[in-house]
């Protein structure tokens, strides 16, 4: 049978192609049927096309009249409704990230020059173990005051004013530690660095968390923090040899200065929501209900309380070697000032370990291999205990950083895949805060063992805590969407 041309001079929507497919062929309806003309046969299919394409108008206009996210996949509805963040919130983005690093990177630096100092603050001020302790301790008290009143603080006055207010704390503290006061005000300087860094931690935690890719991020972040330990005992052991010790602070002093004024300039005291919009990240939308009960929406959650317990003990660990490994090299392995430079062993492995081990991370499951790094850091701090070595302690003691390295950024990361993101703020700050309890509990205990001990109790008392660790790391309740 010969071929029908179509008519040419009718313009077909492009809704009707559908249409038109689905029904009979003209030649499967004509089959077996002799065609008396070419002129019934072109009659015949322009009364079949004229039908089809007044069907396919009406479906075209039902479809415009329901809302886009309904429609059927036709060219205008192919049309991506939610698009990815432009070039430029991606570059406001890298801007905003860079930033908080650099605040973990004063964390850091905060954190690891106790270690360095703690010599020379013990004999300025003439106090035994248990006293110098107390530094620890007063750190952690303003440490848990800041990770409670930031709850508060981040719905008040937003995340831009909170994180420039601790940038204030910390830059009031070294003030007053840099001017070599009283050791009862040289105590209290580390009670209001304390307070600026659990908000440190808690504000950016939070928002690296609600970032795209934020494993890597998360790591790429605490491994800044790291960097700033690694550093820094590099600079506190040369002024722990100075007359002026206490001029070290300065230097702590400008970083924060510099701070400070990187995050007016970033975040320009805006709130948390208004920034999310800014790099293309969804907004949390939150009912005016649940902001007035988050704390007691918080106090429900299971994961979050587990994951407390872990950084207890997990962050007593970590500032437990750091502050003390010092002084056990000097008591029992006839180390000197030099020694210092161990504790920059110690940060610098847990820097390079939350940034190489990512890969593991993903390929084996981080749940899976959060305990095997605790089994060779435990393994590892055996060696520190046993074997009376100078060289080889330093190097254990490298690699017990190394394998604590991953660790926290893994656990944040546990929270922000169980906590819903409302409430994620908050409680990252409680875990925060709760868990720095542990970086004056152990290292406080740590001075009174060695005040009636000596300071041969510190690898006991590290091994244990850190089997602790482990066995609270199996109660953590497994990663799941979040449920918002």
């Amino acid at each position: 049978m010969a071929e029908v041309d179509s008519p040419r001079d009718i313009t077909v929507p492009a809704t009707a192609i559908t249409v038109l497919s689905r029904l009979p062929s003209l030649d499967r309806l004509s089959a077996g049927k002799p065609v008396t003309s070419h002129t019934s046969a072109l009659q015949s299919r322009t009364r079949v096309n004229e039908q089809d394409i007044g069907v396919a108008e009406d479906i075209e206009l039902s479809e415009m009249s329901r809302p886009a996210a309904s429609r059927s996949t036709t060219a205008t509805s192919r049309v991506p409704l939610v698009q990815g963040p432009t070039p430029k919130q991606k570059r406001l983005l890298h801007i905003h990230f860079a930033a908080v690093c650099f605040s973990f990177f004063l964390m850091g630096w905060n954190d690891g020059a106790t270690g360095p100092l703690l010599p020379t603050i013990q004999r300025f001020y003439k106090v035994d173990f248990a006293i110098v302790s107390l530094l620890f301790l007063s750190n952690s008290i303003g440490f848990i005051v800041g990770a409670l009143s930031n709850i508060k603080l981040s719905d008040k006055i937003g995340f831009g004013k909170t994180f420039v207010a601790a940038t204030i704390a910390l830059i009031i503290g070294y003030t007053v530690q840099a001017s070599g006061p009283p050791f009862p005000l040289f105590a209290i300087g580390y009670a209001l660095n304390g307070w600026g860094l659990a908000i440190y931690n808690a504000q950016g935690n939070m928002y690296v968390t609600s970032m795209p890719n934020s494993a890597f991020r998360l790591g790429f972040a605490h491994a800044s923090y790291g960097t700033g330990a690694l550093v820094v005992p590099l600079a506190a052991t040369q002024f722990a040899q100075m007359p002026r010790w206490q001029f070290y602070y300065l230097t702590s002093l400008g970083l924060a200065l510099i701070n400070c004024l990187l995050l007016i300039l970033v975040f320009r005291f805006q709130r948390y929501e208004d920034l999310l919009g800014q790099t293309g990240q969804a907004p949390i939308e939150q009912s005016a209900a649940s902001q007035g009960s988050i704390f007691k929406r918080m106090l429900t959650l299971k994961p979050m309380h587990t994951l407390a317990f872990w950084a207890l003990v997990y962050t007593g660990t970590e500032v437990t070697i750091g502050g003390w490994i010092n002084t056990y090299l000097q008591g029992l392995r006839g180390a000197g000032p030099s020694a210092g430079y161990v504790s920059s062993g110690f940060w610098g492995g847990l820097t390079i370990g939350r940034v190489a081990f990512i890969w593991v991370n993903r390929k084996f499951g981080e749940r899976r291999v959060m305990h095997a790094y605790m089994l060779i850091a435990i393994c590892l701090e055996i060696t520190v205990w046993r074997i009376p070595s100078l060289l080889e302690n330093a190097i254990a003691v490298s690699l017990v950083g190394l394998f604590l390295g991953p660790m926290y950024p893994i656990a944040m990361r546990s929270a922000g895949s169980t906590i819903p993101r409302s409430l994620l703020s908050g409680a990252i700050g409680w875990v925060a805060g709760f868990g720095q309890t542990g970086s004056a509990l152990l290292p406080f205990l740590t001075g009174t063992l060695a005040n009636k001990f000596g300071i041969s109790s510190l690898q006991p008392l590290l091994v244990t805590v850190m089997a602790v660790a482990l066995c609270l790391w199996a109660l953590v309740p497994a990663g799941q969407e979040r449920a918002d």
